[in-house]
């Protein structure tokens, strides 16, 4: 099995309601591909982070095997969000690993 771990931070441009609004957005399409990816195990996005955190958000995400995890990162919704994601975000940081 692999873990996905993925961080970011909001642009600094970005105001206190447009982060609000990315964030939900960014959650709502990230963890429906859940169910419409195979070999995805478990899949959540974090978007309401403690003050101690360094980071706005987080994907911690569970798949199979490696060739699940290139699949999702492939996948055209995954695509499509990920192109939203870059619009607002700066700092992406990404742990994957064997469990």
């Amino acid at each position: 099995m692999i873990r996905h771990i993925v961080m970011w931070d909001f642009k600094d441009e970005l105001t206190h309601q447009d982060k609000l609004e990315a964030a939900q957005k960014m959650k709502d399409s990230l963890e429906k591909l859940k169910d419409e990816v195979s070999g995805v195990i478990e899949l959540e996005v974090i978007i309401q982070s403690l003050a101690t955190s360094n980071a706005d958000l987080m994907l911690y995400s569970s798949f199979e095997s490696e060739k699940h995890l290139e699949i999702y990162q492939n996948h055209p919704k995954h695509r499509l969000a990920g192109q939203f994601i870059s619009s607002v975000t700066v700092n992406r940081r990404c742990v994957d690993y064997m469990i």
